[in-house]
């Protein structure tokens, strides 16, 4: 079994050959919970594109060393993909939120929608924020991903606007009751860099919404029948949009590679 564990930072100049330490409470899950010890295999990102694979040296509950056997940097997919969620009741939006990061999303944005059930004061904001960061990290171990996505603060629709105007990115708003599909803007999808996906709340996106979004050049899309919960529509669109833009295929240019080091 595969096994990822995050660093704060890898060096600079790291080569085949060097030792890797992982500490804190990485090292802890390494040791006491995941029991990985002295000879097996595992590999260490720093969750901005560096992978390295090695074999464990030494291995306690606070520092796990790794030998480097193999590098390799990865460049995040173009276009990227930017998860609007709207925030939902339960753990519907965090579902989604970790269904999304084991699908290669890049960024997170939690909405405070005009129909969302869940509301965040100040203090649950952070500790919101703090809680889905969490969840794409762990994804992103589970799913061996290069990059962790990152989580923006909590946003209303009126800074998600002006956000959207500031940056240069295709926004695709999932509507129901919208009069196109999602698969018939394929061009739209791969001339972009960016492409923020938003997701409504479980009573929908108000109409007022709707319009706001449109006001600055959104696409409003339907996905198909049936209508898909919160929980759902975020990780299915975001898998049909990694077909229709050519994420799910085999990469043109593989990753950057420093070779195996020989026993």
């Amino acid at each position: 079994m595969a096994w990822l564990y995050y660093v704060d930072e890898l060096p600079g100049t790291l080569c085949v050959g060097d030792l890797v330490a992982v500490t804190g409470d990485e090292a802890k899950h390494a040791a006491v919970v995941s029991r990985i010890g002295v000879g097996e295999h595992i590999s260490v990102g720093d969750g901005r594109g560096t992978l390295v694979d090695g074999e464990v040296t030494s291995a306690s509950r606070d520092r796990v060393e790794v030998r480097a056997e193999r590098i390799t940097r990865h460049k995040e997919q173009s276009p990227r993909f930017h998860l609007v969620q709207a925030l939902a009741k339960g753990d519907r939006d965090e579902l989604a939120v970790q269904a999304v990061t084991e699908l290669g999303v890049a960024e997170v944005t939690p909405w405070q929608a005009a129909r969302s059930i869940s509301r965040w004061d100040a203090k649950k904001q952070v500790k919101g924020q703090q809680r889905w960061q969490t969840i794409v990290r762990e994804a992103a171990k589970q799913s061996i991903r290069a990059q962790v996505p990152h989580v923006n603060e909590l946003a209303t629709t009126a800074q998600l606007v002006a956000r959207f105007q500031e940056r240069d990115v295709l926004v695709v708003v999932l509507d129901p009751a919208a009069d196109t599909w999602l698969d018939e803007h394929v061009e739209e999808y791969r001339a972009a860099s960016d492409i923020a996906l938003v997701i409504g709340p479980e009573g929908g996106i108000s109409p007022e919404e709707i319009e706001r979004f449109r006001e600055v050049g959104a696409l409003t899309v339907q996905l198909g029948s049936p209508v898909l919960r919160t929980s759902t529509a975020g990780p299915a669109a975001i898998s049909a949009l990694s077909v229709l833009t050519g994420h799910w295929q085999r990469p043109a240019n593989a990753p950057t590679e420093t070779p195996r080091l020989e026993a």
